[in-house]
């Protein structure tokens, strides 16, 4: 494989992220923001595996959340069912909802990537095992809610889903070390450790 350069560079600061929420296009259009980000990284992570020579990659997206994640990374032998999330860079949010059924995929993962006020990358948070073991277990994790309540005014327990803390997640600064992270042996970019074997 030829060296090539690190094809991630961080971005500027945000320009002005404590905006009143009534005026935050992250708050009034956070869907749009979400469809956005998912494009940019799947992009970004295609873009970056062929400049590694890495051409055999595919990735699917669920059009329905029942299984637990939004992206399916494959890659030769290795096949990753991705939870996606976005974050604007300095955000206060402490934890996601992540389903169980994530924890049934062979290399079920959540990735949690870190944005700028312009939407451009800045870094990810990761949580996962190694390529073919599965999730950490979140099972005793407290049980998420729904985020709307009935008719009577009570936010009904989602039994399939848990809160994780972002205290479990494992920063990761650059969009190489994400590739390592995902898939391991089969793809190391220039200047990035290669997992010890276990």
């Amino acid at each position: 494989m030829r060296t090539k350069p690190e094809g991630h560079a961080m971005a500027a600061a945000d320009p002005d992220p404590h905006r009143p929420i009534d005026g935050n296009p992250h708050f009034r259009h956070s869907t749009l923001r979400e469809k956005i980000a998912e494009h940019l990284f799947i992009g970004e992570l295609l873009r970056r595996l062929w400049q590694l020579d890495v051409f055999e990659a595919e990735v699917l997206r669920s059009e329905f959340d029942a299984g637990g994640y939004d992206l399916v990374l494959s890659c030769r032998e290795i096949v990753r069912h991705i939870q996606f999330k976005t974050i604007i860079a300095g955000g206060k949010a402490q934890s996601v909802k992540l389903s169980l059924r994530l924890a049934e995929k062979p290399s079920g993962c959540a990735v949690w990537m870190v944005l700028s006020d312009e939407l451009q990358i800045r870094s990810f948070l990761w949580f996962g095992g190694e390529p073919g073991q599965p999730l950490p277990d979140i099972s005793v994790a407290k049980v998420a809610r729904h985020t709307k309540a009935d008719a009577t005014g009570t936010k009904k327990a989602r039994d399939n889903h848990r809160i994780v803390a972002r205290s479990r997640f494992e920063t990761v600064p650059s969009l190489d070390m994400l590739i390592t992270k995902l898939l391991g042996n089969v793809v190391v970019p220039p200047g990035t450790d290669r997992p010890s074997s276990q």
